[in-house]
């Protein structure tokens, strides 16, 4: 968007966690690196320059983290950003700040934001970081319940030549998700009249399966199809995203972080965990509502990250005793491990 520009090249990009055998804080600089990490640091700022190039960007660089400042040491010292920026007419300054220092804001809930609900909840396009599968059977005549269904090629939410779709995906990024959703259903209206379709249009609350019928309307209509194709792709995304099972699990989510908050202000984390524990439910146990192994990781990092300093002792080491024994007899019990409890294990 306008305001936001991803580099997926660079996603696997993480600062090292301090702990045995880590850089400690107090070594700074990119020969106390492992080597894949130099490499990657080198080609951000490679990339950097490239972008500040075409920007043409004279840029004054601040850092908060270790990682951060080693970049932006390298990016001061670059010699091609050095003759850039002699020559350079516009002015920036430019923050870089390490990942790790907000895992909280990562892997928190607290969004109200269609755009970060879709990419959160639907599958990744293959090949890609930042774009995400559509399923676009509802607009053809296939009908089919099957959920992997790969006849028909997946939709995507990146629609650089269609102008609505782009402002669409703006206002999915820039509102709140009401609005967000109103906005979808003013774009198929407009998008159904421009075409003559038979559109009804309703005020109040916007539903998935009103947005399901606006698009059928485009169903039979090869032109007007071909017209706002992007358009459909993004609405789709929508509609899919609301009737998916995690997005009515994100309120659970919202609803336990914030009660997590308010028992860390009043009592210490051992009370925290003991609290998480009889959720933790083995497969068989667990019902659709139930949280999964990858939802207590998310959960334990966002308690540990918000928690701050934590008073070590016994209590403490029981405590998390009882929660790592309680989530490895969960992934062990998985029947079809995912990729990540994979990787984990």
């Amino acid at each position: 968007s306008a305001e936001l520009c991803l580099l997926p090249a660079l996603a696997a990009l993480l600062p090292p966690l301090p702990g045995p055998g880590g850089p400690g804080s107090a070594e700074v600089g990119l020969a106390a690196l492992p080597a894949e990490l130099r490499a990657a640091v080198r080609a951000l700022v490679g990339d950097l320059d490239a972008l500040f190039s075409s920007l043409g960007l004279r840029e004054e660089n601040f850092a908060v983290g270790a990682l951060s400042r080693i970049v932006a040491a390298e990016l001061a010292g670059y010699t091609p950003a050095r003759n850039r920026r002699r020559t350079a007419t516009n002015k920036a300054s430019v923050v870089f700040v390490d990942r790790t220092l907000d895992l909280a804001g990562a892997v928190g809930h607290h969004g109200d934001n269609l755009a970060e609900k879709i990419l959160s909840v639907l599958p990744k396009l293959p090949g890609h970081k930042t774009d995400v599968m559509v399923n676009m059977v509802e607009l053809t005549a296939l009908q089919t319940t099957d959920e992997t269904c790969s006849i028909i090629a997946p939709g995507c939410l990146a629609q650089p030549n269609d102008p609505a779709a782009k402002a669409l995906w703006e206002s999915f990024m820039n509102l709140k998700q009401k609005e967000a959703v109103m906005e979808a259903r003013r774009h198929l209206v407009e998008a159904a009249s421009r075409e003559n379709l038979p559109i009804k249009m309703s005020m109040g609350r916007v539903t998935p399966e009103q947005l399901s019928s606006y698009i059928k309307l485009f169903r039979n209509n090869l032109k007007a199809l071909e017209n706002h194709c992007g358009l459909l792709q993004l609405v789709l995304a929508t509609v899919q995203t609301l009737k998916h099972p995690q997005t009515s699990k994100w309120d659970n989510f919202l609803a336990f972080e914030r009660l997590l908050l308010q028992t860390i202000g009043e009592s210490e984390m051992p009370s925290v965990l003991n609290q998480l524990l009889p959720m933790i439910k083995s497969y068989d146990e667990r019902t659709k509502d139930d949280y999964t192994c990858e939802d207590f990781l998310v959960l334990l990092v966002y308690i540990y990250s918000v928690v701050g300093e934590i008073k070590s002792g016994k209590e403490l080491d029981a405590a998390e005793e009882e929660v790592k024994k309680a989530l490895v007899k969960a992934i062990c019990d998985e029947p079809e491990p995912s990729p990540l409890l994979q990787k984990i294990t």
